[in-house]
């Protein structure tokens, strides 16, 4: 079995102590805003989200925390279902059902066993403001995330918890994005000489970010494009029904009141981790030398990314190659026409989850942004208008620093909105235009990869 990725924390609560010496970059960082006679303000930290660590009573780690792509899940939705209808726990949180969520990650540990100092639970964002300031907290756009948070009262879900048998005392107090958490302790302070410096809560999940740093245009999708690929509209609600459940998507909480209904797909995980093992294997392409072969390539097969098998595979190309064969399909020749049969994949994938979200919200979709590091990829942001036949906007390329950042200055009164701090994005960020083209060929193409989707979906089923 493949060992789980684990992050290697000390099991200190002081950076200084925990990194050996104070964190360069925050030193550098305070060192230029003085030599700039704009010292800093806030710091503000985000994540990805689900993943978490224990800590005991004294705020010291007491585990090393676990990648989310990790073994220890398997079979265990099923388990959490027998005690608790799935349709439950969905009409509960409103959370799409991942098979790494927080809760079915703590459902595993428990039952493998807790360490017996754990006092509380702190999801990674969480855990370095702790290491910070002092302070245990967990910010809710993270924490949503976790599915063990209520939609309906925006708190952990106390009976779902009790239902399951869960440890509810584990989990601290949750506070909304633009919270003033305290000042950076005086030893690290000093040490950094950011003596002043407070640390505020921005949507610490770096999606909630990236949306929240997105001057998304009126009716349009967006598009956080990196590892994971997290298509979905900006609400003011949540949506919550049964045709939502059982298209699997989710409601993730969002700066200021805002909601994130989306879907994950898997994104260009796949295609690194398919350079990763050509890199291995002498090809030695980088990735824009790639790009600019696959402009080249003829269309052949298709893929359907949102495999669970792409997950974590020892090999990914070796689990394409599985799918394929399993419809009597054959692996294309070569890094460019495998690149371009995973790009052209993706990009059918969005289509089929932009036209979803209109089924399921009764809203017209006029666009789509895409935004982080994927929005450097100018192939996949043409597929996309092509295969979506809508006008794509590319950038900000970064959009959850950006939207960390905007989050800090609303905390700070700098704006009075988040409608106001999105208004100085747009007047001062350039994106990138994609307009649809080759509308008929890339019809028969959303065609057949439907008929992929459909038949992966039953199987999964």
């Amino acid at each position: 079995m493949q060992q789980p990725a684990r992050f290697r924390y000390q099991h200190q609560i002081d950076l200084a102590d925990q990194f050996g010496t104070p964190p360069l970059g925050l030193r550098d960082a305070g060192e230029r805003a003085r030599q700039l006679g704009r010292p800093i303000r806030s710091l503000g930290v985000d994540s990805w989200g689900v993943d978490y660590g224990l800590i005991n009573a004294g705020g010291e780690l007491i585990e090393q925390p676990i990648c989310y792509r990790d073994q220890r899940t398997q079979g265990v939705m099923e388990q959490v279902f027998a005690r608790l209808p799935r349709e439950q726990i969905f009409a509960r949180t409103g959370i799409q059902f991942l098979v790494f969520n927080t809760l079915f990650q703590l459902y595993a540990h428990a039952r493998t066993g807790l360490p017996q100092a754990a006092a509380q639970l702190l999801l990674i964002p969480d855990l370095i403001n702790l290491f910070l300031t002092g302070r245990k907290v967990v910010e809710y756009t993270n924490a949503t995330t976790t599915q063990l948070v209520n939609a309906e009262s925006a708190s952990w879900d106390w009976e779902m918890l009790e239902a399951l048998d869960l440890p509810a005392s584990l989990l601290p107090r949750i506070i909304s994005a633009g919270t003033d958490i305290g000042p950076i302790k005086s030893r690290l302070g000093n040490d950094l000489g950011l003596n002043e410096v407070r640390i505020v809560a921005p949507a610490t999940h770096d999606t909630g970010s990236a949306v929240a740093g997105a001057p998304l245009p009126s009716g349009w999708a967006f598009i956080s494009s990196g590892t994971w690929s997290l298509v979905g509209v900006e609400r003011n609600k949540v949506l919550i029904d049964c045709e939502v459940e059982r298209q699997n998507f989710t409601n993730e909480g969002g700066a200021f009141g805002t909601v994130r209904f989306l879907k994950n797909v898997m994104g260009l995980w796949i295609l690194e981790s398919c350079r990763r093992e050509w890199q291995e294997s002498g090809f030695t392409f980088d990735y824009h030398d790639l790009l600019n072969h696959v402009e080249n390539v003829q269309p052949q097969t298709l893929i359907f990314p949102d495999d669970q098998r792409f997950l974590n595979p020892a090999s990914m190309l070796d689990a394409i190659a599985r799918q394929l064969f399993e419809r009597g399909e054959r692996m294309p020749e070569g890094p460019p026409a495998i690149a371009r049969m995973i790009l052209d994949s993706l990009a059918l994938r969005y289509a089929s989850v932009v036209r979803t979200i209109e089924a399921l919200t009764g809203q017209k979709i006029g666009g789509v942004q895409i935004v982080g590091g994927g929005s450097k990829n100018v192939y996949l942001n043409q597929a996309t208008a092509d295969a979506t036949g809508l006008p794509v906007l590319a950038g900000p390329v970064e959009a959850t620093v950006m939207g960390n950042a905007l989050v800090q200055a609303i905390a700070s009164g700098r704006f009075g909105s988040l409608s106001e701090a999105r208004r100085h994005v747009a007047e001062n960020v350039q994106l990138t235009r994609f307009i649809p083209r080759q509308l008929a060929a890339w019809a028969e193409m959303n065609a057949r990869y439907g008929r992929i989707e459909s038949g992966m979906q039953l199987i999964s089923a």
